[in-house]
């Protein structure tokens, strides 16, 4: 397989997966805010700012407003994290890579691009966007369910799996770091109340609610909630899952010696003891170390396989 076919597969998954994780943060966070309650004030900006996103952000905008954010994070074509952004690189790659995908996907891809920009203003008004955004989730895992069931099991595949993954495991962190960013919010009567409707809502965002219960048998509270989605082996949206899926698609295509020497030492400085009492800043800056070492992985697979072509 050429490098440049196997990247187009890599990003062509990584976008499915952004796509589908940015419609359900929005989802999930607005559920959030009708949740907590009335005194307790979180904002919109929030998302912005786990997304590292505030200079650009801020360059287009001078109002941090619910609209603002909302635009930024489904319409704007110059944010790399985009819905409308996403969508239209998902297409690009697949379109110079018709001959390894399923023919049914490309058509899913072309609906499900023409879905969102005809219906793209409902996507950011407030009484439409839960439909909108329900649909685009929809259409994500439609198209998912097309590839893991009808595509060979060859490199191809295991590129998307490790795009899949990698986004998965990046998606995952930002959900904690909102969940913990809210908690460090939080000021009313009932902050412990308030702390597990919060932890509630990133279990829910990652349809993660009956598994974390079955597993812990502990009630919704940061101190497990945050271990459970780091650490956990058989969740796969865990990040130590993630990463160990990662490793295991590298061992099966060509040359992946210094590919996994490399995620070795990531997984091993993922593995390091975190305090889960202290649910403050320390934490937090942790996870936006977590964020970097999961980016490095970005670069480890493409030093290992896509720079030939270019």
């Amino acid at each position: 397989m050429l490098s440049r076919v196997a990247e187009r597969l890599y990003w062509t998954a990584r976008y499915l997966e952004r796509v589908s994780s940015t419609a359900t943060l929005i989802t999930s966070y607005e559920n959030l805010l009708y949740d907590l309650p009335k005194n307790v004030e979180l904002s919109w900006y929030n998302l912005i700012i786990i997304n590292d996103q505030e200079q650009e952000f801020n360059e287009l905008y001078s109002s941090r407003s619910e609209r603002n954010v909302i635009k930024y994070l489904i319409g704007d074509r110059d944010n790399g994290s985009s819905i409308m952004h996403s969508l239209h690189f998902i297409r690009e790659n697949v379109r110079t890579a018709r001959d390894v995908i399923p023919e049914k996907a490309w058509e899913l891809i072309c609906e499900l691009s023409i879905y969102a920009q005809d219906n793209l203003d409902q996507g950011i008004k407030r009484r439409s966007r839960l439909e909108f955004l329900e649909n685009i989730v929809k259409g994500c895992s439609q198209i998912n369910g097309l590839i893991q069931s009808t595509m060979p099991r060859d490199a191809g595949w295991e590129f998307m799996l490790i795009g899949c993954n990698l986004e998965r495991a990046d998606m995952t962190s930002r959900y904690l770091e909102a969940g913990l960013a809210a908690i460090l919010q939080v000021k009313d009567e009932n902050t412990i109340n308030s702390q597990q409707i919060i932890w509630g809502s990133v279990l829910r965002s990652l349809d993660a609610t009956q598994y974390y219960l079955r597993a812990t048998k502990t009630p919704v509270k940061g101190q497990a909630v945050l271990p459970y989605l780091l650490r956990d082996s058989c969740f796969p949206k865990s990040i130590t899952y993630c990463v160990g899926s990662i490793i295991q698609s590298c061992q099966k295509l060509p040359e992946p010696e210094l590919a996994l020497e490399k995620l070795k030492k990531v997984e091993s400085k993922l593995a390091k003891k975190i305090d889960y009492e202290d649910l403050g800043d320390a934490l937090l800056e942790k996870l936006n170390k977590l964020q970097i070492m999961l980016t490095s992985i970005h670069f480890i697979i493409s030093e290992s396989w896509f720079i030939a072509d270019h």
